[in-house]
Parts: C-alpha cells; structure tokens; sequence
C-alpha cells in the first residue's frame, strides 16, 4: 500500500511539473511574438494548453495562476522600455569616480584628465610630457657627442679627431691648450649627462603630478562648494575647567566657525 502510494505522489508531481514547463515554453514563445502585448494584456489559455491540462488531470485555477505569474515578469530581451529606463544616467549630475581616474591616469597619460571632464589640462600634462621627451633626447645626444670627443683627445691616434668640430673657426689643439680642452670636454660631457638623467627624473614628475591631479580632482569633484559655506566670527564665553566656580572658571575670547 505504502508503494503504491508513493508511485501514486510521484506520477502526480512529474505531471504537475510537465504541465509547468509547457505552460512556460508557450508564454514565452508567444511573449516573442508579440513583445508589446505581454505587458499589457494577461496570458490566455490556447487549445493546445487546454488539451494537456485536460489530459493531465490539472485545473483551470493552476493553470491561469501560473500563467498570471509568468505575465508579470518582465522580459528583458523585448521590453524596451524596462531596459531604457534602466540604462539611462543621469549626465546633470555626474560625478567622477576616484579609483577610475586613478586607474585611467596611470594606464593613459591624461586619461584621467579625459575622464574628469577637465580638457584644458591636457594641453599641460602632454606638453611637459613632450618637453621633457626633447630634453631628454638632445641632452642625450650631446653627451654622447662630447664623451667621443674626450675620448679622441685623450687618445693618441691622429685620425680621431671628433673634437674639431667644437673649437671656433681657425682654432687647433696643441701642446699648449691640449689639457685645458680636456678639462672643458670632461665637464661638458658630465654636464649633458646630469641634465640627460634631470630630464628622465621631470619626465616622472610630470606623469605623476598628472595622476595626482586626476585622483584629487575626482575627489574634490564632489566636494560642497555652493552659497551655504560661511565664515562666522563671534564672541564667546570659553570655560578653562580649573576651578569648580563658574565664574573663576570662565575666560572671554573669540570663536570661529566654519558652517558647511
């Protein structure tokens, strides 16, 4: 008795199920066809349905319960103005995210700029960024211009003399002035070579201070700035707390308050 009882529970739950799924399948086939009729009007029982309750042993009440829930889920394929009205920002009152500036500014020099809106920065961060580029290149190109020339005048091979093109016209490098030339070439080529490593350094600046401008502009993009700041300067009684009489206990100064 107990078994077939059990057969009984479980033949009627895989109908309950079955008659579920094929409710389901035929709501959303028919939403499909006709997205803008879902919203509106409530699903109605087909012939088809109607033969599988009938065959299935499930009453009307289930069957218009189940279809009345499945009609009230928004379909998000076909339901275009469920999904406009989620996507839609509110672009008056945009505010930037720190993190992303941040993050946008260390991948895109000026990325961060962009994104906070502040264009005319641009022209700054991109501008030291290409000075400090050319500084870097020409510095490097004249210590190595230098350092062969040292390198030639400290050598004795006749044929290396790299260094002609730095004297004026109509100097020659003798006996005579050879050791204050070398002196002259060693310094300038530890020159360039300062100025080649100083250009590297403020080329990291630059890009650094960009990406600190970007993060506290983001930050400060949502900082109350409107009519209602005040400075207010008054009187007041300040108690010390030394003594337990009031009036020993009470001095006169000046009290400043800032109201956000």
């Amino acid at each position: 008795m107990k078994l077939s009882l059990t057969t009984i529970d479980k033949l009627l739950y895989i109908r309950h199920l079955l008659a579920i799924v094929v409710v389901a399948v035929l709501a959303v086939a028919r939403a499909e066809a006709q997205p803008q009729a879902v919203a509106k009007q409530p699903v109605v029982l087909t012939e088809t349905t109607d033969s599988m309750r009938r065959e299935l042993g499930i009453s009307d009440k289930t069957v218009q319960k189940k279809l009345d829930d499945i009609s009230k889920v928004p379909l998000l394929v076909n339901d275009t103005s469920f999904t406009a009205k989620k996507l839609k920002r509110d672009w008056a009152h945009w505010s930037p995210d720190p993190q992303r500036a941040l993050w946008l500014a260390l991948v895109i020099p000026g990325g961060g700029q962009i994104y906070n809106r502040k264009y005319w920065k641009l022209p700054l961060v991109y501008g030291g960024i290409m000075g400090c580029l050319y500084a870097m290149n020409w510095n490097n190109m004249m210590y190595k211009d230098y350092s062969q020339a040292y390198l030639d005048i400290m050598d004795s091979d006749p044929t290396t003399q790299s260094y002609n093109k730095f004297l004026h016209f109509g100097m020659t490098i003798d006996s005579s002035n050879e050791e204050r030339y070398k002196k002259i070439f060693k310094s300038r080529k530890d020159k360039f070579r300062r100025w080649r490593d100083m250009s590297f350094f403020c080329l990291i600046g630059v890009y650094a201070l960009s990406v600190i401008d970007a993060y506290v502009d983001a930050e400060l993009s949502q900082f109350d700035i409107s009519d209602d700041l005040s400075l207010k300067v008054e009187p007041t009684i300040i108690n010390s707390g030394r003594s337990g009489n009031i009036l020993d206990n009470s001095s006169i100064g000046v009290n400043f308050g800032l109201q956000f």
